[in-house]
């Protein structure tokens, strides 16, 4: 297992490799996975995980802010390198070349605390906030047995005014990556209830452009596995989440 002064010193190591070719890393905020600190710079999982794995490929990585919209568009014009961030990537496997899975995620349906909502069936009738182009968005507006006759399914671009929505009451539920919603109730003090059923169990990985030749989808898929194995992913989850082996099970997706 790679030790935390091991670790510390691959990110020293990084920082001070500007000579490197950069790879240009589209995300958007999503704590704590990707956000801005208090210095206003690039920070969290994800961007931890990218810098040490594009170290080890001998790439410096580069996270700018996307319209995640604009995201598919933008990886296949060449304004960013790959896209990564908490990214799910069940139902999009033939939409980009993919690196990973690299950890794991579940989508969850939150309601507020005092809510009588207790499993999906509840919210028939309902007005729930999702993101938009996320995941949950796409399984709802699908609709399927399993998928309650919602009163009005809101999408809204920015995840913030999502849970906001919900703590002020104007929505009966949000649906999300789990992690990600319990960042938001820790940050602000948000009165949540994550039902029990997950809406979905899902890898995250990084997309790349259907049209990439350079093979980095590939090699990236080989170097997380590698960080996996000598410890070091575990090293950087357990920075962010309080029980970072649930979210390193990947082995358990393909049973």
């Amino acid at each position: 297992m790679l030790t935390a002064g091991l670790l510390s010193g691959c990110a020293s190591e990084a920082a001070s490799d500007s000579t490197l070719p950069t790879i240009t890393v589209g995300s958007d905020t999503y704590p704590p996975y990707v956000y801005m600190d208090n210095n206003g710079d690039i920070t969290g999982l994800d961007v931890d995980i990218a810098e040490e794995a594009f170290r080890r490929m001998g790439y410096r990585a580069e996270f700018t802010t996307i319209d995640w919209e604009q995201k598919t568009e933008l990886v296949d014009n060449g304004e960013i390198d790959c896209i990564w961030g908490c990214f799910s990537m069940d139902g999009r496997e033939n939409d980009y070349q993919w690196a990973g899975p690299y950890l794991v995620s579940r989508q969850v349906i939150a309601v507020g605390a005092q809510s009588g909502i207790e499993q999906m069936s509840d919210l028939a009738g309902k007005t729930i906030a999702v993101q938009a182009t996320g995941k949950p968005e796409a399984i709802f507006l699908s609709g399927g047995e399993n998928v309650p006759a919602f009163r009005n399914v809101i999408s809204l671009a920015d995840r913030g005014v999502q849970y906001a929505m919900l703590d002020c009451g104007y929505v009966d539920a949000v649906a999300g990556h789990e992690e990600a919603i319990r960042q938001y109730m820790k940050d602000y003090g948000a009165n949540f209830r994550i039902l029990d059923e997950p809406l979905l169990t899902t890898g995250i990985g990084v997309a790349f452009s259907r049209h990439d030749t350079r093979g980095l989808a590939a090699q990236l898929t080989e170097v997380v596995a590698q960080m996996r194995e000598d410890g070091s992913m575990e090293q950087l989850v357990g920075k962010y989440l309080e029980v970072p082996a649930h979210s390193l099970e990947v082995e358990q997706l393909e049973q």
